[in-house]
C-alpha cells in the first residue's frame, strides 16, 4: 500500500490534545434529510475552528460523479466551489477540544484512506470515534425522531435497544472505518438517525438535532441545538400544513403513526411478533436504502 500520510498535509504548530473525540461526518452515502450536512455545518457556524489536516481530494474523489458547482455570470465563470475534506480542531461550548472529521466521501483508496484516518488517531491520541448517518425509513414526522446506535463493544451502547437485526447495506467509508476500528481494538460507535422516507430529500433539521444530542450524550461534549431546534419547529409547521392539504398524504401519515405505535406498544410488551401492523422488515429497510441511493446518483447527475 503506498504510503497513507502522503494524502493528507498537516498543519503548523499542532497542538497536544488530551484524548480528544473524533466525530466523523462524511457526506456523499446516504444524508436522509441532510441530516450530517446540518450538524456539521451548525458545528462549523457556532463553534471555534481550525483545520488542523487537509486531505488531498484529487486522489480520492471522483469529480464526474459528483461535480461540484461553478457560477456562471452573463459572460464569464464567476466561482468554483472546491470540494474540501479536512480535519478540524473543534471547541465545544465549554471550552473542551474534539476533532472533526468533515467533508465528502472518498470515492477511491477507502483502505489507504481508513489507513491515513487511522494513523490520524493515533497521531492525536483519539479515545473514541463517532460516526453520523441519516437513513430513510417508514417512520412518520409526528413522532419523536428515533436513531440507531452502533459500537465496536457493547459497553458503548449501554441500554439502548436495537431498531433491527440483521440487515445487508451498501458499504460506506465512515461505517468501514468504524469496523477496522473495531479489529484494532480501538473505540469507534456510529449514530443513524431515521428520517420520515417522504421527507428524505428535503433538510430535516429534527435529525440533525438528535443526532447532536446523540453524540453530547455519549462523549459529554456540549454541542450547540437551539438553532437546530427552532428549524425544526419551521419545518414542522409547514410539513403539517402541506400534510393537511393533501388528503392521499394525510392517509400516509396515518398509516405510519399506526405502525410507529403498534412498534412500540410490541416493545414495551414484548409482543412485538404478535402486531398486525409491524415496521418494514430488513430485507424491505435494505431495498428502500437502495432506492434512496439511486435517487441521489440521478440528482447529482
Amino acid at each position: 500500500m503506498l504510503d497513507p500520510t502522503e494524502l493528507y498535509e498537516l498543519a503548523d504548530d499542532l497542538p497536544a490534545l488530551d484524548e480528544p473525540v473524533l466525530v466523523q461526518a462524511l457526506t456523499g452515502f446516504v444524508d436522509a434529510g441532510s441530516a450530517i450536512q446540518l450538524f456539521r455545518e451548525n458545528v462549523l457556524d457556532t463553534l471555534e475552528t481550525r483545520v488542523v489536516a487537509t486531505f488531498d481530494l484529487d486522489q480520492l474523489l471522483d469529480y464526474r460523479s459528483r461535480r461540484p458547482p461553478m457560477i456562471f455570470m452573463e459572460d464569464h465563470w464567476e466561482s468554483y466551489e472546491a470540494p474540501s475534506l479536512a480535519l478540524h480542531l473543534v471547541r465545544d461550548q465549554l471550552g473542551k477540544e474534539f476533532l472533526m472529521l468533515a467533508g465528502p466521501e472518498p470515492d477511491l483508496q477507502w483502505e489507504r484512506f481508513i489507513a491515513a484516518v487511522s494513523g490520524l488517531i493515533e497521531r492525536f491520541g483519539v479515545k473514541l470515534t463517532v460516526g453520523l448517518n441519516a437513513i430513510p425509513m417508514a417512520v412518520p414526522h409526528t413522532r419523536p425522531v428515533s436513531v440507531t446506535a452502533h459500537a465496536t463493544d457493547q459497553r458503548l451502547l449501554g441500554d439502548r435497544e436495537s431498531w433491527l437485526q440483521r440487515v445487508q447495506v451498501p458499504a460506506s467509508v465512515g461505517n468501514l472505518l468504524e469496523f477496522r476500528l473495531g479489529e484494532q481494538g480501538k473505540d469507534a460507535m456510529g449514530y443513524a438517525a431515521h428520517v420520515p422516507h417522504y421527507l428524505a430529500q428535503t433538510n430535516y433539521p429534527a435529525a440533525a438535532e438528535l443526532l447532536t444530542d446523540s453524540v453530547s450524550g455519549s462523549t459529554g461534549l456540549a454541542l450547540p441545538t437551539g438553532a437546530l431546534r427552532k428549524a425544526a419547529e419551521l419545518v414542522r409547521a409547514d410539513v403539517d400544513k402541506q400534510i393537511a392539504d393533501d388528503e392521499q398524504a394525510a392517509r400516509l401519515v396515518s398509516s405510519l403513526e399506526a405502525q410507529y405505535d403498534a412498534f412500540l406498544r410490541g416493545r414495551e410488551n414484548n409482543l412485538l411478533a404478535e402486531s398486525d401492523t409491524p415496521l418494514p422488515t430488513a430485507e424491505e429497510l435494505g431495498a428502500e436504502l437502495e432506492r434512496f441511493l439511486a435517487e441521489q446518483s440521478r440528482d447529482d447527475s
